[in-house]
């Protein structure tokens, strides 16, 4: 149960699905309620697809590239931090990775669920990195089992989020929703830190010992 709660709190707070909701309402204004329910289904299942993945081929991929799992935290250790403090300080909205190109496609289509809602907004470099070093510390069947769990889980609480966006933003309004994201961010800064400090001393006790 630890660790299900805490891989769960750790991939909600690096995704962040509250500090997307205004642009969730905002790419969503013009679609009926069944459109909106379709769409939040789809970034939940696509988010949870870029998730696994991640968690089960994303060590391959480093050591192809023979990139140490050291490496690989204070790389996305880096990331998470820099998505922390711009949560923090109340940068994270309106684009949030979105640039102009992606912003004049999504005007002229209509499915959004893939991009740019689960890629880059949500399921970016910081949930990704962080999976693949999860992994690679918990790796029985069991926790493997339990991870996958957590995945589930934190996609189906983007769906909720996502599919009660319009709703939030009334109740919570503009400064509510920053509020939360900023205690969020001070969360995802020490996650990241973690990862960096866990990495630095897996390093110098690997020199140590040689």
């Amino acid at each position: 149960m630890e660790l299900f709660i805490y891989l769960f709190a750790a991939l909600f707070s690096v995704l962040n699905p509250i500090g997307t909701v205004p642009i969730f309402v905002g790419l969503t204004q013009h679609d009926d309620k069944k459109e909106r329910s379709r769409i939040s289904l789809w970034t939940a299942i696509d988010v949870f697809i870029i998730l696994i993945i991640s968690f089960f081929i994303g060590q391959y991929v480093l050591t192809f590239f023979g990139i140490s799992i050291d490496a690989l935290r204070i790389a996305g250790g880096l990331i998470i931090v820099s998505s922390g403090f711009n949560l923090l300080s109340g940068n994270f909205s309106k684009k949030r990775g979105i640039n102009k190109k992606v912003e004049n496609d999504v005007q002229t289509r209509n499915d959004i669920a893939l991009t740019p809602l689960a890629i880059p907004m949500l399921a970016g470099p910081g949930s990704i990195s962080l999976l693949i070093a999860f992994h690679q510390e918990h790796h029985s069947n069991l926790e493997i089992g339990i991870s996958t769990l957590a995945i589930l889980a934190v996609s189906f609480s983007i769906f909720l989020i996502m599919r009660s966006a319009h709703y939030l933003a009334k109740i919570l309004g503009a400064s509510g929703i920053v509020a939360i994201s900023r205690i969020v961010g001070f969360i995802v800064i020490a996650i990241g830190i973690q990862y960096i400090v866990s990495a630095i001393i897996s390093i110098v006790k690997g020199n140590l010992m040689q």
